[in-house]
């Protein structure tokens, strides 16, 4: 079987790659930038909130391993999808939750992940569904941020190992020992 992508935003890209990356049939997490207006952004454009991009992820998985729906539920489980542009202290538009299809049917289910998230929760899913678009891979420095220097930034120290945990409680059996 060909392997897939998926693209998914769910606030600081550092966060999120820290989730996937040790998960039994993904490939490869890059973190970048993608839905926004200016060609190739730096991070201190997309920081600034101007150019419309999300920080994201994109995930190179097999798809016999694991499915398109189990990141999602992953996603859905380790992000908060019912703030609006913002997770934690990270506020503007470049945090947003937001699933990027590459193929109607990761949109159909994009849908049914955000249907599912949706049943354990009281607050609406505000997660949306966006085209896919350009994508543009972050500086050096973002790649496996947290296996570099996670334990020495107070902030990955504080939001990535709840993030791990909750990984750790609801999908142990995806995790690559």
């Amino acid at each position: 079987m060909v392997d897939e992508v998926a693209t998914l935003a769910g606030g600081c890209f550092w966060c999120t790659e820290a989730v996937y990356q040790n998960l039994k049939g993904v490939k490869a997490v890059e973190s970048g930038y993608i839905g926004g207006t200016v060609p190739d952004p730096t991070y201190e454009q997309v920081c600034s909130g101007a150019t419309g991009h999300a920080e994201a992820i994109r995930i190179t998985y097999d798809p016999a391993v694991i499915s398109y729906a189990d990141l999602l539920d992953i996603f859905f489980a380790t992000h908060d999808p019912t703030t609006l542009n913002r997770q934690g202290n990270d506020v503007g538009t470049q945090y947003r939750s937001a699933i990027f299809p590459r193929s109607a049917e990761q949109e159909a289910q994009a849908r049914a992940g955000i249907e599912r998230a949706q049943t354990d929760r009281s607050s609406p899913v505000v997660t949306t569904i966006e085209p896919d678009a350009p994508w543009y891979r972050a500086e050096d420095y973002h790649q496996k941020y947290w296996d570099r220097m996670g334990d020495r930034n107070p902030y990955c120290m504080a939001v990535i190992p709840p993030k791990l945990a909750k990984l750790r409680k609801g999908f142990a059996e995806r995790i690559d020992a």
